[in-house]
């Protein structure tokens, strides 16, 4: 690709929260895979978006989440990138605030033109050296972030849920990046309860208080690209009557409460064969493979939750198997753990206006490729998901403020 037109660019988004479990050889076979991508691709602009940064003990882990900073910005893969900016929240203590997203952009030496928005000053500004905020990004002009309002999910006291907004602006194209982070299913038999499932419906109600924020009238509208782990799930019901068409169901409930505790389904026949069995945190059925099989694109009509927003909303076609729940066993790169019904979490998507900004082949060269990093490899229970495109120059600006996209100071 190093011949072709356009600023290269490289999107990743990671949920990193295992890696802290196990710094010493998760993290190192992480990092070998990211460069790897890097050294691939050989973006002009690349973006990291982490979400759980420090993993679910943070505040120990907070010396982990900076050696990893520091390897990321010192690393040989990385020397020819000579800026960067890297923003995390780090701030654990204000729950109020905290989001534990981590965003990092690096910038290749030889990619001259670009800047990025100060939104209190309302201006572009040149991006030099590297440097690094955390704690309290509140108060950091050139990012927006937001953690959701509590009442979004009253179920989860201490929910690490939210966004961070960054503005670009490359040869006069500009466009917004948005990490975000929404709620994840907290029980799979509340999840199979309904179709739609309550937790779709708190995750589409947190995604819509996104889109009207960075669409609203503060700043002028420009196309948006929004990476991270939107946790989104198949349709849990369908999905179940789906594999399990041919069984019969039994129902085991709790003797005190008589609450359904876990959910049985048997072949008919054939010894009345265990075919899957369901309960809060157990979703074991009987034959991964359909997870796998052609990167599980047969699942793929299950996956229901962005339809409400394709007015608004774009994504690539997906042909990678679903991003999550994959082993944490070092020696198992492409199982999954038997928690939750694997799922295409972790998601790079689009406004529509965005689809202009990649820049289309004139030959059988394949210029855009949404994939995810480390398909044979454990990269903790997430696998990161990439895009890798070419910047079409000019492109996503209205054109009667090309010559004023970047005023710069």
């Amino acid at each position: 690709m190093a011949g072709a037109p356009g600023t290269a660019i490289l999107l990743v988004t990671a949920n990193v929260g295992t890696l802290f479990d196990d710094t010493e050889n998760l993290q190192k076979s992480w990092l070998r895979e990211f460069y790897r991508s890097v050294h691939t691709y050989k973006p002009h602009f690349l973006v990291l978006h982490c979400q759980e940064v420090g993993g679910k003990n943070y505040e120990a882990s907070m010396s982990h989440v900076d050696k990893l900073v520091k390897e990321l910005l010192s690393s040989d893969a990385m020397k020819d990138f000579n800026r960067a900016r890297v923003y995390l929240d780090e701030n654990y203590k204000s729950q109020e605030n905290f989001t534990a997203l981590g965003n990092f952009y690096f910038l290749h030496e030889s990619l001259k033109n670009i800047h990025q928005f100060d939104f209190k000053a309302k201006k572009y500004r040149k991006v030099t050296g590297k440097e690094i905020y955390s704690d309290t990004l509140e108060s950091t002009p050139m990012l927006e972030k937001e953690k959701f309002p509590q009442e979004f999910f009253p179920e989860s006291k201490s929910s690490r849920k939210g966004f961070i907004r960054t503005r670009w602006c490359i040869s006069d194209c500009a466009f917004d990046l948005v990490n975000i982070h929404l709620f994840h299913d907290a029980s799979n038999l509340t999840a199979w309860d309904s179709s739609p499932s309550v937790y779709s419906e708190i995750r589409q109600k947190a995604l819509s208080y996104v889109l009207d924020s960075i669409t609203d009238h503060r700043y002028e509208r420009v196309p948006y690209l929004i990476f991270g782990d939107f946790n989104f799930r198949l349709d849990l019901k369908s999905v179940v009557e789906t594999l399990c068409a041919k069984t019969k169901m039994q129902t085991v409930r709790a003797t005190d409460t008589n609450a359904v505790d876990k959910l049985i389904f048997r072949e008919s026949e054939n010894d009345r064969k265990v075919v899957l069995q369901l309960e809060k945190k157990l979703f074991d059925y009987f034959n991964q493979e359909v997870f796998r099989h052609n990167n599980g694109v047969a699942l793929l009509e299950f996956d229901k939750e962005l339809s409400v927003f394709k007015d608004r909303l774009y994504e690539l076609d997906i042909s990678f198997p679903p991003s999550y729940p994959y082993s944490e066993d070092s020696s198992q790169g492409q199982q999954y753990m038997n928690t939750r019904c694997p799922a295409w979490c972790d998601r790079i998507i689009m406004s529509h206006s965005a689809k202009d900004l990649l820049l289309k082949s004139e030959n059988e060269e394949k210029l855009v490729i949404y994939d995810n990093i480390g398909p044979n490899i454990c990269m903790g229970d997430h696998k990161p998901v990439f895009l890798s495109f070419r910047l079409a120059a000019g492109a996503g600006k209205p054109n009667a403020n090309v010559h004023k996209c970047c005023v710069v100071q």
